[in-house]
């Protein structure tokens, strides 16, 4: 098990004390992860029970418009149908829903609506995850285990807000949220997309998408308005 104060994306011991508010954070100066220590992480009743609050309905056009920023990038770089997994689809799977409306083969996985470990073996030609990065204690594992869950040419859409600096960070409206333990800034997308050897871009300020070497098939790589590093 990792000593606290080692980084839960790169591993690296290089971190620093980052407190507010009464909790304990960590950065890494390594990866700029920030990550909150463990002692202050909700139980999972309790987690469960905010996200039954969510009214994520999966006609609203607001929310649909908000995961298409995502989803966008999936219709720009991959032809239906295609199939794909959204993980972390939660309690009302609008992406799912607007995805199977444009022709895509979708399955979908959460630990608290959508429990299913078989989907967690199957390859797919592309990955979603909208709103999920900041809850996740081992990011590390959990992202990697999805890299390669894909197809070469593939690609993996992380949306989540971005960290910035450390001032604004102790009265950023995102990190108020008990269920957000993790905090990317683009220096942690540009670390993974370095250990997997990766194509990333950033079409939005809260979305990097991860592209796997090109393939063949209904993969259409396409830099559009995306920057690439």
């Amino acid at each position: 098990m990792l000593p606290s104060r080692s980084c839960i994306l790169c591993r690296s011991d290089n971190t620093y004390e980052l407190s507010c508010s009464g909790k304990i954070y960590y950065r890494c100066r390594q990866c700029r992860l920030v990550f909150l220590d463990p002692q202050f992480y909700i139980d999972p009743i309790e987690e469960k029970a905010r996200y039954d609050r969510y009214e994520n309905d999966v006609e609203d056009p607001c929310y649909r418009s908000f995961l298409s920023r995502s989803f966008n990038e999936v219709v720009r770089q991959i032809r239906p149908p295609a199939r794909g997994l959204d993980f972390g689809c939660g309690n009302g799977p609008a992406l799912v829903a607007m995805a199977r409306e444009s022709g895509y083969i979708m399955k979908v996985y959460d630990k608290f609506y959508a429990d299913d470990p078989n989907v967690l073996s199957h390859i797919y030609d592309f990955i979603t995850c909208t709103e999920v990065a900041e809850h996740l204690a081992d990011p590390a594992n959990e992202l990697d285990r999805l890299w390669h869950q894909l197809e070469p040419g593939g690609l993996l859409v992380i949306q989540t807000k971005r960290v910035l600096e450390d001032e604004r960070f102790k009265t950023w409206f995102y990190r108020q949220y008990p269920t957000h333990i993790t905090f990317f800034a683009r220096a942690s997308f540009e670390w993974l997309a370095e250990q997997w050897q990766a194509v990333v871009y950033f079409p939005h300020d809260d979305v990097a998408v991860f592209v796997k070497k090109a393939g063949a098939g209904n993969i259409v790589i396409s830099e559009g308005d995306g920057k690439f590093v």
